[in-house]
């Protein structure tokens, strides 16, 4: 009986254990991999329940938007059952406000959701108003009267139906085709306040708001009908655009506490202003165990047609 030599046997103890050294790399490899798909189906499952969620909101948003009221409020401030975060609030003829639906962390099967209601009316139509109007808003974002003018003339000139600029405009020739990737001018009406971004003049931080004053974007819409805005809801800076001073306002916004105005006061009588609304800007979130996972935002109109009143979604930010 032959015997190994002591290297053939170092030989092959050191070969057994890089196979099983080899072995434990790929089981180790392959629970991890087992791991890494059970986390992503886990969390593709998890955000399609808080989509799901947020269409909830959004769908509950309706519910209170579809009921008979008559007048749009900022509701009192003084009313324990009052939201700051959302203080929207509907009245009946009885000038009484609406019982609302819970609004924060409705639990609904595997999560919650939450949402916001704010009006749409309170805001600047940019497809409609007036050059006026906008210098006086960018004024009151702080704007200098430079960049106003730049602004103001390229909006214009973004939705005119024509390529000739004004003094301090942009078209597609001189300005749109020159940039690092170009595009032309709409020449037309916005489609939707996301589309300020491609305008000459307009910043990510004009958009967003800075320093304390808030952003172009949460202050105009594409969306409304008409070109006025609800006395109720409006604020400080779309006020301003309508040319109401603060010292009316102030008064304006002190009266409203105490209930809705049922026509439009004297003060604002001429300016552009409504008591009521039709068009709502809906924010909603889907959660799982306490985290937002998903976000829409939709523009909600409320119309009277040959079939009745029903509901129409205007705008959709998407779920994500």
């Amino acid at each position: 009986m032959s015997r190994r030599a002591p290297s053939e046997r170092g030989f092959a103890l050191i070969a057994v254990l890089l196979v099983l050294a080899f072995m434990a790399i790929i089981g180790a490899e392959f629970a991890f991999s087992m791991r890494l798909e059970a986390t992503a189906a886990r969390a593709y499952k998890e955000n399609l329940i808080a989509a799901h969620l947020a269409e909830a909101g959004l769908e509950q948003a309706i519910r209170e938007i579809v009921a008979e009221y008559s007048w749009v409020g900022l509701g009192d401030e003084k009313d324990p059952e009052a939201d700051k975060d959302c203080p929207l609030v509907f009245y009946g003829r009885d000038k009484q406000p609406l019982k609302r639906l819970p609004r924060k962390n409705v639990p609904l099967g595997g999560g919650q959701f939450s949402y916001c209601i704010t009006d749409e009316e309170s805001r600047i139509n940019i497809n409609l108003a007036q050059p006026d109007r906008l210098q006086r808003l960018l004024e009151a974002l702080g704007l200098e009267k430079a960049d106003r003018d730049t602004v103001i003339d390229s909006i214009a000139d973004w939705r005119d139906p024509n390529e000739e600029h004004r003094l301090n405009g942009a078209e597609s020739e001189d300005t749109y085709l020159q940039l690092p990737v170009p595009y032309r001018s709409k020449n037309g009406n916005l489609d939707s306040v996301g589309e300020l971004i491609q305008i000459k003049g307009i910043t990510q931080k004009l958009l967003d708001g800075a320093d304390g004053k808030p952003g172009l974007a949460s202050l105009v819409t594409v969306a409304t009908l008409q070109n006025s805005v609800n006395a109720n809801t409006v604020g400080k800076e779309v006020a301003r655009a309508l040319n109401v001073g603060e010292a009316v306002f102030s008064d304006v916004e002190q009266t409203r506490r105490n209930g809705p105005f049922t026509t439009v006061p004297s003060q604002l009588a001429g300016k552009g202003f409504s008591v009521t609304s039709r068009t709502f800007r809906v924010e909603a979130q889907g959660l799982i165990e306490g985290k937002v996972r998903a976000r829409l935002t939709a523009v909600v109109q409320k119309r009277v047609d040959q079939n009745g009143e029903n509901v129409v979604v205007r705008e959709w930010t998407g779920v994500h």
